[in-house]
């Protein structure tokens, strides 16, 4: 500790990128030749926003920062965790130990981009050098752009450009995890409790990841069918930045590339709502602003509750009800179910997906949303309306699925809210008539 009050510490501050392992900003710190504070943030602006008190989100994030913390006490280190606005958090820092440099992760979304700006003017102010690195992504921001410098709109060149780009630059990753020494020096701190930051305690029922050679290798035989375990349960864990994707992206590329697709979709949006920001709450294509939503709510509470009577969506919104996750060919479902048989605005839907999703991240959320209402960029037209009894038929022909979700489920259970031939008519007038 002495010898950081002469030279300074350099502050690792953790956000997207809850692990010690191949995460780039930390690694960049540990290497700088100071001592390294670790710091979280719990941010008021954010947990604001969460409607919840038992929010098992948050449950999560305080377990991995509890793991984080046992690790680097191994080091005679400890986590700092802060329950303030961030900028108010860094007066505190600068005020009790000699910062010299802060290194951290990019984060893309608007909100994030404005914190780490009043971050960086006030860190600027003190003399203190803001720097941040590329982690979440493989390519992030203008990487992957058109010929002309224009961000692409449609995933299959973006994707086909992206494969190239990988495949001539390679992935490394950083060994953050091999320079623990370098952590400062401190007694071992207590996080503040769930309870100390507003918040009831929860389990949190986040499922591990699976991305055994096995399942990968068969992703896309078992990706649309919700009644087996064929997905990889990776999205909580970018989310969160549990697990590097760069060891994900080497294990599809040696596996499969129709998961390594799916990881590719995920940086499309990302890179769309860098480049677009105004998605976060409009139409990627503004021509959809005429549509006039019909935004029932008694239908619009019937959606939320699982009571449509349409069996597979019913099954996916009590999943997401109960367990906080949906099978990805089911949240198709419910969404093109919400924005073209009743006519509600994705907006409703996006939101209520981001109350309740463990693996909620804005780009994702906005990207599928838009493009499952047909208003986004590379959606599916708008005459593409799912049958959900067809869905259904195709992808759990055995109801084991729906069984799982609807225990009370028999033939007849509940009366279709609507019909689907007469909602199909009805969304293509609608569309057709505000479209043209």
């Amino acid at each position: 500790m002495e010898a950081a009050l002469e030279t300074g510490i350099a502050v690792c501050w953790l956000r997207r990128d809850l692990r010690l392992e191949d995460n780039t900003g930390l690694y960049h710190a540990l290497k700088s030749g100071r001592p390294v504070l670790l710091l979280f943030i719990f941010d008021p602006e954010i947990l604001e926003t969460l409607p919840d008190k038992r929010d098992r989100r948050l449950a999560f994030i305080h377990r991995q920062l509890q793991k984080i913390n046992e690790e680097v006490s191994k080091y005679g280190s400890s986590l700092l965790v802060l329950h303030e606005l961030p900028k108010k958090a860094f007066i505190k820092l600068l005020s009790n130990y000699a910062v010299k440099e802060v290194f951290t992760n990019h984060d893309y979304e608007p909100y994030a981009r404005r914190r780490d700006k009043e971050v960086a003017d006030l860190l600027a102010e003190h003399g203190v050098n803001f720097h941040t690195f590329k982690d979440q992504v493989i390519f992030e921001k203008n990487e992957v752009m058109k010929s002309d410098g224009s961000p692409y709109t449609v995933f299959t060149p973006y994707s086909r450009i992206w494969k190239n780009r990988l495949h001539s630059e390679g992935v490394l990753s950083l060994p953050s995890e091999e320079h623990l020494e370098h952590l400062l020096k401190m007694p071992k701190m207590e996080l503040p409790s769930l309870e100390e930051i507003g918040f009831d305690p929860v389990e949190d029922h986040v499922p591990e990841a699976d991305i055994s050679e096995d399942l990968i290798r068969n992703y896309h035989n078992t990706r649309n069918l919700p009644a087996i375990s064929g997905t990889s349960m990776v999205g909580v864990h970018l989310r969160f930045g549990t697990i590097s994707v760069r060891q994900l992206v080497k294990k599809a590329l040696q596996l499969n590339e129709v998961w390594l697709n799916e990881l590719i979709w995920r940086e499309f949006f990302m890179m769309i709502l860098w480049h677009f920001p105004q998605v976060e709450h409009q139409n990627f294509r503004s021509k959809y602003d005429r549509i006039p939503w019909r935004n029932n709510e008694r239908e619009f509470d019937l959606w939320r509750k699982g009571e449509t009577g349409y069996p597979l969506v019913d099954a996916g919104m009590r999943q997401l009800n109960e367990t906080g996750w949906m099978h990805n060919r089911v949240r198709m479902l419910v969404a093109g179910f919400l924005c073209k048989h009743l006519l509600i605005d994705w907006r409703w839907g996006e939101a209520y997906f981001a109350e309740k999703l463990l693996d909620y991240e804005l780009a994702s959320n906005n990207g599928n949303w838009q493009w499952a209402a047909g208003t986004g960029c590379d959606a599916t037209p708008y005459f593409r309306i799912f049958n959900p009894d067809t869905q259904l038929k195709k992808f759990d022909p055995k109801l084991e699925y729906v069984k799982t979700w609807i225990p009370e489920f028999k033939a007849g259970y509940l009366e279709p809210m609507l019909d689907h031939q007469f909602a199909r008519a009805r969304a293509l007038e609608t569309y057709k008539k505000a479209l043209d």
